[in-house]
């Protein structure tokens, strides 16, 4: 049987991925430089070739951007959704069209170095573990991963097979939190032990009952394939291409959407890591004027987390990080004047030390010391390298160390980075799915919430909550058949 005729499967034995390179390089005289290898070797032209799993929306820019560095081929674009990919396709025209990212790898992968993973959350683990075992280079979109197992296995795997990884959370690259870093490095503001993270976000539907009717699926998208590694569903509008972040099936709530952004200043100028415990707040859905919804389907229309992280070398003690979205914010620091800007608006990022705050917005943007008159008087030298272009060096800085190879070049959010905080985040969205978890109260009558009265426990190395299993089978799903992680 020739190998384009083999079963597609998201895992790759040695055995067939040699023989996969072996017949597909025949067709080709010029090849991507991992492949023409060999010790020492250096290739004609160092530039990276990219295969984009999922092209549309933010993967569409994804791929502009890495073209854009100059050092970068777009060779393969894959996307379920003929609509979605009409742009990638137009600006890249030599580059081969697939559907089903499995037959992409299992057709391609020794025609291409490096992948681009831009897909809804609960198919980047299947797809970035899939390209990382067969030696690719990975970008993932934020956050990481849908689940907690994922982010841990995606953090071992870039070890394991020594690729060179990176998320999309730009602002990781920006000055802004570069700029946030020399600050609390020079003392300016004291030993951080309380951070303030909001967001206006959702500005999608949440809180909402799956709809009850179907729909026709629109010509051009697979929704076999959409659906991936979550249960089978009917087709319903208003889902594709947006609105899925709504859905634990799919997405991560505001958490996942805008969380690596928000909550990476923190989790970079405090060096902080894995989280210790976290408790919930959920706001409440009526419908109607004296009934509560139920709909444990969909992340809540707003939430306030306390996140408690562990003493780090960066700071004296504990820290909390209080995390609301849903248009909650705390509340205005007395330093900043009725008329400034609290963030950049709708989102912000304010943290509290013993001598002082700072304040910046999403990415990290505009950072400001408070009161912002001190933005005036206090000078810091910068002591930490600044990367090219900012966050918009982002991606440029992935495309060059996939070039330098394995460790030759520091990323701004590699997995080892990246995996923790996503981990913490997702951590976080076990408190709010555990806040919903209802029981029947003895003898039949009313529901009793358990996870609302309680600080979830997270055991690291066992990746467990302690002190509530109702919610620790969120941490890792059962995947459909067909879209099964080949361990």
């Amino acid at each position: 049987m020739s190998v384009e005729n083999e079963p597609v499967t998201p895992g790759f034995s040695r055995r067939k991925f040699i023989r996969s390179t072996a017949v597909a390089a025949a067709g080709f005289i010029i090849l991507p430089r991992h492949v023409l290898g060999g010790k020492g070797f250096i290739a004609p032209s160092d530039r990276l070739t990219i295969a984009g799993i999922g092209v549309g929306g933010k993967g569409e820019s994804d791929i502009a951007n890495f073209f854009k560095s100059g050092k970068a081929d777009i060779a393969f674009l894959c996307d379920v959704d003929d609509n979605m990919a009409v742009t990638s396709r137009k600006n890249f025209p030599k580059a081969k069209y697939f559907k089903d990212w499995r037959e992409m790898l299992d057709k391609e992968s020794g025609h291409f170095d490096a992948v681009s993973v831009s897909t809804p959350d609960h198919n980047h683990a299947i797809a970035a573990y899939s390209a990382m075992q067969l030696g690719k280079h990975v970008y993932v979109q934020k956050p990481l991963t849908h689940d907690l197992y994922e982010a841990r296995l995606l953090t071992d795997a870039a070890k394991r097979y020594k690729v060179v990884t990176q998320m999309g959370n730009q602002g990781a690259s920006g000055d802004g939190v570069r700029q946030l870093r020399e600050w609390y490095d020079a003392h300016i503001i004291g030993d951080v032990h309380t951070v303030y993270i909001w967001t206006d976000r959702p500005v999608w539907p949440q809180g909402i009952a799956w709809p009850s009717q179907s729909a026709e699926i629109p010509g051009g998208l697979d929704w076999d394939l959409w659906l991936g590694t979550a249960p089978y569903k009917d087709y319903v509008e208003k889902l594709v291409p947006f609105n899925w972040r709504g859905w634990w099936d799919y997405g991560t709530g505001a958490l996942g959407d805008m969380g690596c952004h928000l909550v990476e200043p923190a989790f970079r100028v405090l060096d902080l890591g894995y989280v210790n415990s976290v408790q919930a707040s959920v706001g409440s859905v009526y419908v109607d004027q004296f009934k509560r919804g139920y709909f444990p389907e969909s992340c809540p229309p707003s939430s306030h987390v306390i996140m408690k992280f562990p003493k780090t070398h960066k700071t004296k003690g504990p820290v909390e990080l209080h995390w609301m979205d849903g248009g909650i914010q705390p509340e205005r620091p007395e330093e900043l004047g009725p008329d400034e800007t609290f963030g950049d608006g709708g989102n912000g990022v304010l943290f509290l030390g013993t001598k002082g705050k700072m304040m910046c917005g999403t990415y990290g943007a505009d950072p400001r010391l408070l009161p912002l008159k001190r933005n005036e008087e206090v000078k810091v030298a910068h002591t930490i390298t600044r990367v090219p272009g900012g966050a918009e060096g982002h991606y440029a800085q992935w495309v060059e160390g996939a070039i330098a190879g394995y460790g030759k070049k520091q990323m701004s959010s590699p997995f080892e980075i990246a995996g923790p905080l996503t981990e913490s985040l997702l951590m976080a969205n076990l408190a709010i799915r555990g806040f919903d978890i209802r029981k029947p109260k003895a003898g039949g009558k009313g529901f009793d919430y358990p996870g609302r009265y309680k600080e979830l426990i997270w055991d690291n190395e066992n990746m467990k909550v302690t002190n509530f299993d109702d919610v620790n089978r969120f941490i890792k799903r059962d995947y459909r058949k067909g879209f099964n992680l080949n361990m």
